[in-house]
């Protein structure tokens, strides 16, 4: 734990509860935790473009602190849509899969992958990973609403459970073959 974490739990629980969870490292920090965690000692309030100039508010009052503009160098204060993945294009990579940080992409590798809408945050982490770049962002559709903090919290903690799980299972299966290996010598 960080010296934060130990001094002020229910702050860095406070702050992190305003920010909109989309985990999208905009701000220059990990994740929407660890962003929060840097605001509590200290760091700038205006560094996150998915909250904009509400969230700003919001943490000013909460810090009495000033409200200041968005840090242009984090982006634009706008939403940037969902992923989107052009099925033709699509080689079934599924380099897509470990970046986003609530699993709104379906796939497996060799398959087609598509984009749950109404779960994706806009993050824009899978544009990166794509080698034939065929995932582009582009107007949420309008039948569908953006996440929620609430929801968006929800899928990461189930994220980061799962990748734990699979990276239990790989050590386990690397001291299963090591055993085995130093068995058969």
């Amino acid at each position: 734990m960080t010296q934060v974490q130990e001094r002020e739990p229910e702050l860095c629980a406070r702050i992190d509860a305003l920010l909109p969870q989309t985990q999208c490292t905009r701000c220059g920090y990990a994740g929407c935790r660890p962003y929060a965690e840097a605001i509590a000692a200290g760091a700038p309030i205006n560094r996150c473009p998915p909250g904009g100039t509400a969230t700003i508010a919001a943490l000013a009052a909460l810090l009495a602190r000033e409200v200041l503009p968005l840090d242009p160098a984090c982006g634009e204060a706008s939403d940037p849509g969902v992923a989107w993945i052009d099925a033709e294009a699509c080689i079934g990579c599924a380099r897509c899969l470990p970046p986003c940080p609530v699993d709104a992409i379906i796939g497996a590798p060799r398959f087609l992958h598509t984009v749950q809408a109404a779960r994706c945050t806009g993050c824009e982490l899978c544009l990166a990973s794509c080698p034939v770049d065929c995932i582009r962002m582009q107007p949420r559709p309008r039948d569908t609403a953006a996440p929620g903090a609430a929801d968006n919290r929800r899928h990461v903690e189930q994220h980061r459970r799962r990748e734990q799980q699979r990276s239990e299972l790989q050590q386990r299966l690397l001291r299963e073959r090591k055993r085995t290996a130093q068995a058969g010598s």
